[in-house]
């Protein structure tokens, strides 16, 4: 089943995606999510079932397949009528064009998530998706307002800054906070930012051209949703498209096709609708 609910709830993935095609995103977006999960969170159930399916049959049941082809296939439907584990990932309705909203259940850290796909799309060129654009990963949210989000920022930010902390002698790291807001009129992005940095150690200084570490800040109608990682610059502000582009036209260039080849060859691999970065 599709899961679904009205509250936007975190943690969780926003994504941008084509217009008209936000229920073809959520359902690409799940099968995504779905299969790197599992690879990063195994869930313990389905470990047993295949185990149970493929490691604790007796071995004389597969010397003569022919003669069992119907216990096999009663196994394979018992299998299929089993009932399906909850999903860890869940739609919430945005009732906006090209915004969509994934929440995640854990064991599932929405950073963790987005920052392997990504990093996976950099290296192989292959978005395994059609219509997303932009992912942006939120450890947590909040309604939108100043002492919210000032308290979900210093639960988010702890675990990290403890576990990049401790520097010997101390280090001066350096940070800058990405904030939009989208159709939302009661605190200006000025506002919001003076609010996160107050959440910010004093050893981490602000540089807007070069930071090691990014918080992102998404404001959306009356909720707010915060994360902080690393090379968020470096991977295309984790636009999805984008990386496939460039991967697959430098690939091209080093096989001297081009660049006008090394478009239709991204079209033609089906991992995107875009032709240049303008599009986007």
């Amino acid at each position: 089943p599709t899961w679904a609910k009205r509250a936007i709830d975190g943690p969780g993935i926003w994504a941008s995606c084509v217009k008209g095609k936000e229920k073809q995103t959520v359902g690409e977006l799940y099968d995504l999510f779905e299969s790197l999960a599992s690879q990063l969170w195994p869930i313990e159930g389905d470990i047993e079932d295949h185990a149970e399916r493929y490691c604790d049959r007796d071995p004389a049941e597969d010397e003569d397949e022919g003669g069992n082809l119907e216990d096999q296939i009663a196994r394979e439907l018992a299998a299929i009528k089993r009932p399906r584990t909850e999903s860890r990932f869940t739609n919430c309705h945005t009732n906006t064009p090209c915004v969509i909203f994934i929440s995640c259940k854990p064991p599932v850290d929405p950073v963790k998530l987005v920052a392997t796909h990504v990093q996976n799309v950099q290296r192989t060129g292959v978005t395994k998706t059609k219509y997303t654009h932009r992912l942006t990963p939120v450890s947590g949210t909040c309604v939108a307002n100043l002492p919210e989000i000032h308290s979900l920022c210093c639960r988010v930010f702890a675990p990290f800054f403890a576990e990049n902390g401790g520097d010997d002698p101390p280090k001066t790291h350096k940070y800058k906070i990405e904030s939009r807001i989208c159709n939302h009129n009661t605190l200006t992005r000025m506002e919001v930012i003076q609010e996160v940095a107050k959440c910010i150690p004093e050893s981490y200084t602000v540089d807007l051209d070069n930071p090691e570490v990014f918080v992102l800040v998404e404001v959306f109608k009356s909720v707010c949703g915060v994360s902080i990682l690393k090379d968020y610059y470096r991977l295309q502000k984790f636009n999805v498209m984008t990386l496939a582009n460039e991967k697959n036209e430098t690939e091209n260039f080093k096989h001297g096709t081009g660049r006008v080849k090394g478009k239709e060859a991204v079209g033609e691999a089906g991992t995107t609708e875009v032709r240049n970065k303008d599009d986007i």
